[in-house]
């Protein structure tokens, strides 16, 4: 992360008319290029030793995505001259050469974060003049190079959880189709965790904590923003000093909103799960299914007020069966800590 801090300091110096204190490493017209390139080394996004390149911005939403367990880095890269314009709503207005660069990894044993780590798929998100493209690259068991996988693929991955418990799964790197079903956004690709809201919290540089968003604003990364406190923000699932009822609406929002909203693939559902729903018919509160399946495990509603057993969305979030699971994409396993999350907050609903 100290490369990104000195390509924050760069990209400063260039937009105040500056000289860059270090020459671009990241390889932007390969980024730019019509096709895409067979290895991720092409890029020059990463060192020979796996270390991101001096131009990248390391970000984290504030609730992310669960993915098996997986851990993941996630930078951003700007052109020379460029910055991200605010907008409160949705993902953050990237310029053209925009890319957002996310690493999924799994370090042998969960409890030892920072060793015996495994790098298995770097995905690309490239803001191209057509608008976005996603791209997934596959790395090799060394760890030197990545190759691109627009098929997608499958991964035998093994780790210890956080528990000491052993776990093996078949990890899935999404398809070209795959990554339109959740990127999709009024039938066109775009980001879904850059937002303002998802960037309003702290992340932990090497000088300090600081919320991003000022930081993006400060190095001139970031034009039109407010101070922190006057921007939305996404409450953190996990953090017991926030309400319940907020953290497993970040939770459904970071893990379901993104297809059931009213822009996502699942609009037709009439189940909007995004942060910004709140009405409680919409939420699923007491709402009988579109199209009752085999999905609904011959419950009535998606959320039965104070009866967790009784809802849909909880039988949903705790199978692994193909056609009932959701999310049906990135999970393998039941994220157990979610899915407690969200029959807590269904528990403590009033019963009508």
């Amino acid at each position: 992360m100290r490369r990104a801090l000195a390509g924050l300091a760069a990209a400063a110096a260039v937009l105040a008319g500056g000289t860059a204190a270090a020459p671009a490493r990241v390889a932007q017209e390969a980024l730019l290029a019509e096709a895409p390139a067979p290895t991720i080394g092409a890029y020059r996004l990463f060192d020979a030793a796996g270390r991101p390149a001096a131009e990248l911005v390391p970000f984290a939403p504030a609730t992310p995505l669960f993915s098996d367990y997986a851990e993941k880095q996630r930078w951003l890269y700007l052109p020379a001259g460029t910055r991200v314009r605010y907008t409160s709503e949705g993902p953050l207005d990237f310029p053209v050469g925009a890319t957002l660069v996310k690493t999924f990894a799994y370090p042998a044993d969960l409890r030892r974060p920072n060793e015996a780590v495994r790098r298995l798929e770097t995905r690309l998100l490239i803001r191209k003049p057509s608008g976005w493209v996603a791209l997934a690259y596959v790395w090799n068991a060394a760890g030197t190079e990545a190759v691109l996988k627009r098929a997608g693929t499958r991964i035998d991955v093994a780790f210890t959880d956080a528990k000491g418990q052993a776990r093996r799964i078949d990890y899935a790197v999404p398809n070209a189709n795959q990554c339109k079903e959740c990127h999709a956004r009024d039938e066109a690709l775009a980001p879904i965790g850059p937002s303002a809201r998802n960037l309003n919290a702290d992340f932990a540089y090497p000088d300090g904590r600081e919320n991003q968003l000022k930081r993006l604003a400060r190095y001139g990364l970031l034009e039109g923003a407010p101070e922190p406190a006057k921007a939305p923000r996404t409450p953190v699932w996990d953090d017991p000093a926030e309400p319940l009822d907020q953290r497993a609406r970040a939770y459904l929002d970071a893990n379901c909103g993104h297809c059931h909203s009213p822009t996502g693939i699942a609009d037709n559902s009439g189940l909007n799960l995004n942060l910004e729903e709140t009405r409680p018919y919409a939420l699923g509160v007491g709402k009988a299914p579109v199209a009752a399946g085999r999905g609904s495990g011959g419950l009535e509603v998606a959320i039965a007020p104070g009866r967790p057993e009784a809802s849909i969305l909880v039988h949903r979030m705790a199978s692994t069966e193909p056609g009932v699971m959701m999310p049906e994409l990135s999970r393998s396993l039941v994220h157990d800590e979610g899915l407690a999350l969200v029959r807590a907050w269904i528990a403590a609903m009033p019963k009508p």
